[in-house]
């Protein structure tokens, strides 16, 4: 059986890219398609793999610019000859399904998610547009999401990372997805070896709008407790100007580091909408209670009372509300009971569910 896996870019190594190293390692024979790739960002695996770009690739800065040229991606992928394949896998949020596949192959696409910037995230998403830019957006943002229905039907089955996304697919393409979430690398991420008293929240995302390090740095202001906030980005230097005295912006950790800052902290904070969450599953290895926003893919991997607690909005008095909530039940969470059922997101139990979906696939 010939398998081809289909990537909208590779350009670094986050949980799309953890993904499509799974699928390489159950199909190593397997090539690899995608808009725009650099092997220098990969890990050893993907580099290695047979790794074939698409024309949006021969176009002037596309290495860098990739993104500015998503009017281009469709027709590029309609392009690319998949006849002599028998299993076409697509990892999908950005334009990756839309591939052309000959009608005695099946096609299964993994979905992150649909595309945010043209559904649910568009309002958001313009809004940081001038007014040139939104102008040229608005039309092709509607012709993107035309295309975008049109080329779910070329999807044999979909399987969605969450039920989160799941809901998303019924809503844009009517379709339904067998969920199977996605894989967490959990080798470094364990319980402490010495349990100790654990002082401090933490928040770990990169620092931009729709991640809500805003929220979480303005619930603490005035609190008697300490925030460590991991991550950089373009709110940095904006939260750095009035910072309350007990937070603290770390920056960028290292994944060395990572760990013991999750074993060391009484709670993650988790206040984005997210389409999975791979933060959560890590702090929870750690034997770390997490404080989600009850909507999106956290619903998938944080359990109430158990794992952690969920607030209701995102604003100031429902995180709050949730931290006296839990700091009244704090000792009731067990360290271990959390470890434990962050394990159930590793990597080979990705691999078990993706391959069962796909062999009722093959066998349908």
């Amino acid at each position: 059986m010939k398998v081809a896996i289909i990537h909208h870019w590779l350009v670094g190594m986050r949980g799309g890219e953890r993904v499509v190293e799974e699928f390489v390692r159950l199909y190593p024979d397997a090539d690899i398609f995608t808009h725009v790739a650099d092997r220098s960002t990969l890990s050893p695996l993907l580099a290695g793999q047979r790794i074939f770009e698409t024309s949006v690739a021969r176009l002037p800065g596309a290495r860098k610019h990739y993104q500015k040229y998503l009017a281009f991606m469709p027709r590029a992928l309609e392009e690319l000859d998949l006849s002599a394949y028998d299993l076409v896998i697509s990892s999908e949020s950005g334009p990756s399904k839309g591939v052309i596949v000959p009608p005695h192959a099946r096609h299964i696409c993994y979905i992150n998610s649909p595309m945010r910037y043209i559904w649910d995230h568009y309002p958001s998403y313009t809004s940081r547009l001038n007014w040139l830019e939104r102008a040229y957006f608005s039309r092709l943002a509607h012709r993107m999401r035309i295309w975008d229905v049109t080329s779910a039907a070329r999807v044999d089955h979909f399987v969605a990372n969450s039920n989160f996304i799941a809901r998303r697919v019924d809503a844009y393409y009517n379709r339904d997805a067998t969920v199977v979430n996605p894989p967490v690398d959990l080798g470094a991420y364990k319980l402490p070896d010495v349990a100790s008293k654990r002082e401090h929240y933490i928040f770990v995302s990169q620092l931009v709008p729709y991640k809500r390090a805003d929220l979480v740095i303005e619930a603490f202001r005035g609190l008697d407790r300490p925030l460590l906030v991991v991550g950089d980005g373009s709110q940095r230097e904006e939260f750095k100007k009035n910072l309350p005295p007990n937070v603290t912006l770390l920056g960028r950790v290292s994944n060395e580091d990572l760990p013991g800052l999750y074993q060391n902290a009484r709670a993650l904070l988790f206040p984005a909408e997210e389409d999975f969450g791979i933060v959560p599953v890590e702090a929870m290895a750690c034997g770390t209670p997490v404080l989600a926003y009850g909507r999106g893919g956290a619903r998938d991997s944080v359990v109430e009372g158990t794992t952690g607690l969920f607030f209701d909005r995102q604003d100031v008095a429902s995180l709050r509300d949730a931290i006296t909530r839990f700091e009244a039940m704090e000792d009731s969470f067990d360290a271990a009971a959390i470890h434990a059922h962050a394990t159930r997101f590793g990597a080979e139990r990705f691999r078990r569910e993706f391959s069962a979906v796909v062999e009722k696939v093959l066998a349908d």
